[in-house]
């Protein structure tokens, strides 16, 4: 089924459904597409909340639109062990993805401290592999989570995986200890860095292809007024080789990521911020620990958390607006995110890994409500409001409607990416099929309609 928007040239813009069967065909929101753009991964999830009950990876051929599984659980249950928001590598035929324990049960369901990162070689007939060692046992093993993670991302050079992580063991540790709290926090891994646990190994506990390590300080009170944050959560890569700083150097590898502070006045804000990493991974590897019963693992030596955003005194102050991953440009000079303006309406700004002032890119008068993609080339912003499909030209915040909002037949707009080249989108919409209601993936080339009006 192709649907065109009647609003714009047919020859411009025409949207082409790609899936179709009844079950979920559900998008990460980054890095669904393949390298060489002629895939799209996906898992068969039919609500974003639906990770533990899930247990099938799937793969769509664009041009073909036939569809294979490529990771299937064979003991897959209501309780887990659950898998989803899967992305590919950006060079090489591996895909990974969120994975509950195999032991999960009624008494012990998937959950945030009780997931892991699996890698699927789609070259070596789906191989699957771990990525991240588990060890919830003493003595912790350095470089072994203790929880569970979730929302990966590969570096521009495939040799980092971002995650964002839970602690199991503090998270034991709160419901007896009122001064033990289990914060969310960032990370990364360091790819094909095998870490061996030292203890026996076991559902629970296992070796792992991947150097975990943490990259924001957190703690359960933070001082009003402070830069100290109580959570970091939807990070992302800053720049494809890092970005320049004041001084004409280049900080090689850096993580953006959204941090909750309290302002003097005791309210909740959200705020951007950065850590810069040491180019080192030996030192990494060196400098860290592995946590203990109330403590987290440590974060690396070198590593420097700041504060980009001062938001605490704007009329609608922190981060808001749909839940949003932060973007970043090519050469990681801009940091781009959801704030409200001063009449209240949700736009998107942008603000320099080295700080200063918040800058505006859309001047809508409309609120978006889907989370936003930033084609590889730096150039333009995809995003939705009210069902509607939306670009804008980061240059000068020109803004077209691509495509207007369907009829009732399609709803729930998400999950939009750009392909690594060019500029295709692919996203979800829920499809009606027999009274039900099913995430379908749709795809847009936009090329001819770019170079003819933006």
């Amino acid at each position: 089924m192709n649907n065109t928007n009647s609003t714009l040239d047919s020859l411009l813009i025409e949207e082409i459904q790609l899936t179709h069967l009844p079950q979920g065909h559900f998008l990460n929101q980054r890095q669904a597409f393949s390298p060489d753009n002629e895939y799209l991964v996906f898992d068969n999830r039919n609500d974003d909340s639906q990770i533990g009950e899930n247990g099938s990876i799937q793969l769509v051929h664009i041009a073909s639109k036939q569809v294979e599984t490529v990771y299937e659980i064979p003991n897959q249950s209501f309780f887990g062990p659950g898998s989803g928001a899967v992305s590919f590598h950006p060079s090489q035929k591996k895909i990974v993805f969120i994975h509950g324990l195999n032991n999960a049960s009624e008494s012990i369901p998937y959950g945030v401290t009780r997931r892991i990162a699996m890698q699927v070689n789609l070259e070596k007939e789906n191989q699957f592999t771990r990525l991240e060692a588990r060890d919830v046992v003493t003595p912790y093993t350095k470089g072994a989570l203790r929880g569970g993670s979730h929302a990966y991302s590969y570096s521009s050079d495939g040799q980092l995986l971002s995650f964002t992580y839970n602690d199991a063991i503090l998270a034991d540790e709160s419901v007896t200890n009122p001064e033990v709290r289990d914060l969310r926090t960032v990370g990364a891994f360091l790819l094909d860095k095998q870490v061996s646990i030292l203890g026996e190994g076991n559902e629970e506990n296992f070796d792992g292809n991947g150097f975990a390590f943490l990259l924001a300080e957190v703690t359960g009170n933070p001082k009003p007024g402070s830069d100290e944050i109580s959570k970091a959560y939807e990070e992302c890569w800053v720049g494809n080789a890092g970005y320049s700083k004041l001084d004409g150097t280049i900080q090689k590898r850096a993580m953006a990521f959204l941090g909750d502070v309290i302002s003097e006045s005791g309210e909740k804000v959200t705020e951007v911020f950065i850590a810069d990493i040491p180019a080192n991974s030996a030192s990494i590897i060196e400098s860290v620990n592995a946590g203990s019963r109330i403590s987290l693992p440590s974060i690396p030596a070198g590593v420097r958390q700041r504060r980009l955003t001062f938001t605490t005194g704007n009329k609608y102050p922190g981060i808001q607006g749909p839940r949003q991953w932060l973007r970043t440009s090519p050469d990681g000079d801009a940091i781009y995110f959801y704030r409200k303006d001063d009449s209240g309406v949700v736009q998107i700004y942008s603000v320099s890994p080295n700080g200063g002032e918040c800058n505006p890119v859309t001047a809508n008068g409309f609120s978006s409500d889907t989370s936003f993609s930033l084609s590889s080339d730096g150039k333009y912003l995809a995003y939705g409001a009210k069902e509607a499909l939306y670009i804008t030209r980061v240059s000068d915040g020109k803004t077209s409607k691509i495509l207007d909002a369907p009829d009732t037949a399609y709803s729930s707009l998400s999950n939009i990416n750009w392909s690594n080249s060019g500029h295709t989108l692919a996203y979800n919409r829920k499809v009606d099929q027999d009274g039900q209601a099913f995430f379908q993936i749709f795809i847009l080339n936009l090329t001819a309609f770019l170079n003819h009006n933006l």
